[in-house]
């Protein structure tokens, strides 16, 4: 299964930092963010992270929340949001059912070396809880500016 835009954005229920349970549905009634990314504390996905941290107050503004998803442990995850002091949520997929639902767990090239990780994805979910915008194989630079840009169209 896939998320797909115009459709139900896949519910699922998991651990966040800090000892925590999200559970998608229970975020309806305001829209979110929900991004997907390799690894904690890897330079990339430490710009994105930071990046959205940043804009954290513009986010809320528009009433959205904004939420990591990486398969690390949520002790990875404790260390990785105090380091950078993230305001947010993150969620451990150590098993990977959600990159599954949401179709971010493809495989990869480094080197000619072919493995299996998690692509780089964000997913704009709307109040009523369907998916409005589906951004796959995200550059950094640039990326919080385009999502906050969608969800002020929203």
């Amino acid at each position: 299964m896939s998320a797909t835009e115009g459709k139900k954005a896949p519910d699922f229920t998991a651990a966040t930092d800090g000892g925590g349970t999200l559970k998608l549905s229970a975020l309806r009634g305001k829209p979110v963010v929900l991004y997907f990314y390799p690894k904690d504390d890897t330079p990339g996905c430490t710009t994105e992270a930071r990046g959205f941290s940043d804009r954290q107050a513009e986010f809320a503004k528009l009433g959205a929340t904004v939420t990591g998803v990486s398969k690390d442990s949520v002790a990875r995850h404790d260390k990785f949001k105090a380091k950078y002091e993230l305001n947010f949520p993150l969620v451990s997929d150590a098993d990977g059912a959600i990159c599954e639902k949401y179709g971010t767990w493809i495989e990869k090239s480094l080197y000619g070396r072919k493995y299996m990780g998690i692509e780089r994805a964000t997913f704009l979910i709307d109040s009523t809880g369907t998916l409005r915008k589906a951004w796959h194989k995200v550059k950094v630079a640039g990326h919080v500016e385009d999502v906050l840009a969608a969800l002020k169209a929203l």
